[in-house]
């Protein structure tokens, strides 16, 4: 009997240089057999990350039987030329070595971020004392960020007689609004004027929503009156009118676990209802990182099937809570649909820590370090501290300015400025325990805006140079070029062949280990 094709494992092919095989074997050789087959296709360069499209082509063979091709995550080789001419599915895998794994999927899914069902009500507070024209500037700004719906805030005792050209230019613009006054007189001229929800009726005033088309926000008389809210319900349930039920959300230590439990309690009460729940009351008055606390409440929105925050940024600590609410729920969404805790779906809601932040022990980074040849510095943080190398050197500490004395760049004014910011940020990786990329920033999550990347483009050369007489000037490094200068032969080696090299007194049985940040350990 033939055996069946289907069964077989994907044969991954992944492309690395000198610098990174090692670990690359050793994580490799942790992947379960009966789902990956996999060669290693080492170019000969000594950094994976310079790979070019026309070096790959040329040092690199694949081997008979191979499904995909991955590549580094920092190589900026062109994956679609790539596929056309090796006539496989090329990829670019993750950035760090020990994160290949969950990459691949094996953390038991696959990480998709781009559903969700929570749409987010953008408040703009002083709406009433802005221009039509700065409201629409900040109202396309909300949206760009995330936000699905702009609401227009109406103040108490401040007029705001020009609502009605602001509703009317936003959605020209295309843009959903709502409106949102304490004054019946102005949700009326809002709804006229075309907004497409009203924040918030009562049972006293829910007679507007039956004269316009606009979606009510239904709130109850007191927030401790539910059964006010029930009767506003019950009166839209029975006209099949669509509305939204806000219990209310109130701070902590004014309420706040009770207005949890009505939350439930409506949930409980009205199964099918759309709900609403305004998260502003806890981020804006609770000074606590808001990325957390809005985690959390997306988490409740999550398991009571709300689909709908109203929030608010007013208090400088909340300045990026549009982008937090929109990386909450894509995370809640998907760990929900997985019946999972909210726990490996990424790190946008990681700011001060991460995870995993060290990817290389101290024993990989020396390994790393007795294999250099030139001046140029490499800086890297593990949980012993920070680490800086060159062929002369390598020293290991906490204090960014303590390295100074040793690293004869008092001259070199230019390079001295780069090393010391470098150092700087890779103290604060330390100290936080959050991952450090020389020449990358720092990744905060959702709580910074992270900077555009082109996937296909090389950085420009930075000042990793050593200082002295013969050093060439700053930015006249041609990584690219340099990428093949002391290129060994290019080797493509399958997974038995990666073993049978692997010095075994260095390496523990594989029948007995455990993959700690990327190094094989013995099992205790």
């Amino acid at each position: 009997m033939s055996e069946n094709p289907e069964k077989r494992p994907e044969h991954l092919v992944f492309v690395t240089g000198k610098l990174a095989r090692a670990r690359l074997e050793k994580v490799a050789s942790t992947l379960p057999p009966e789902r990956f087959a996999w060669s290693i296709a080492d170019a000969g360069v000594k950094v994976a990350a310079l790979m070019t499209e026309e070096i790959i082509r040329r040092r690199v063979t694949l081997p008979e039987g191979a499904t995909r091709v991955i590549l580094p995550g920092r190589c900026r080789a062109g994956t679609e030329a790539l596929s056309r001419h090796f006539g496989l599915p090329v990829e670019r895998g993750p950035d760090e070595i020990v994160d290949l794994p969950a990459w691949l999927g094996l953390a038991g899914r696959k990480l998709d971020l781009s559903g969700h069902d929570l749409r987010i009500f953008a408040e703009i507070v002083d709406a009433s004392k802005m221009t039509p024209e700065a409201i629409l500037a900040k109202g396309l700004d909300l949206a760009r960020r995330g936000a699905d719906v702009i609401d227009l805030g109406g103040l108490p005792d401040t007029a705001f007689p020009h609502l009605e050209d602001s509703v009317r230019l936003m959605k020209a613009a295309g843009l959903t609004v709502s409106v949102d006054s304490f004054s019946l007189d102005e949700l009326t001229r809002g709804a006229k004027a075309g907004a497409d929800y009203l924040l918030s009726l009562n049972e006293e005033t829910l007679g507007l929503a039956f004269e316009t088309g606009a979606v009510p926000v239904l709130v109850p008389m007191r927030p401790d009156d539910l059964p006010s809210l029930d009767r506003a319900i019950a009166r839209m349930e029975t006209a099949g009118l669509p509305y939204l039920a806000d219990p209310i959300l109130e701070p902590i230590h004014f309420g706040f676990v009770d207005s949890i439990t009505r939350y439930r309690e409506v949930r409980a009460r009205w199964p099918q209802a759309e709900m609403m729940m305004g998260t502003g009351n806890l981020t804006e008055l609770t000074e606590a990182d808001s990325l957390g606390v809005t985690a959390l409440l997306a988490g409740m929105c999550s398991e009571l099937s709300i689909r709908n925050v109203l929030i608010v940024q007013v208090s400088n600590h909340t300045r990026r809570t549009v982008e937090e609410h929109d990386a909450a729920r894509r995370v809640m969404y998907a760990a929900k649909a997985d019946a999972a805790l909210p726990k490996g779906y990424g790190r946008a809601l990681l700011a001060l820590h991460d995870k995993r932040p060290f990817v290389q022990t101290a024993d990989e980074i020396a390994g790393l370090a007795a294999e250099v040849r030139d001046p140029n510095y490499r800086i890297a943080v593990a949980e012993d501290g920070i680490h800086v190398y060159n062929r002369d050197i390598h020293r290991v500490g906490t204090d960014a300015m303590a390295f100074f004395p040793e690293l004869n760049v008092a001259s070199d004014g230019a390079h001295a400025f780069y090393l010391g910011a470098e150092l700087a940020k890779a103290e604060t990786a330390w100290r936080l325990g959050k991952r450090y990329v020389q020449d990358e920033p720092l990744d905060w999550g959702a709580a910074a805006e992270a900077e555009a990347e082109d996937a296909t483009a090389f950085k420009k050369a930075g000042h990793t140079k050593h200082s002295g007489p013969d050093a060439p000037p700053p930015g006249t490094r041609d990584l690219r070029k340099a990428a093949e200068a002391d290129a060994a032969p290019p080797e493509t080696i399958g997974a038995a062949d990666a073993r049978a090299g692997t010095d075994l007194a260095a390496t523990p049985d594989p029948r007995k280990t455990r993959l700690v940040c990327g190094k094989l350990v013995a099992e205790d």
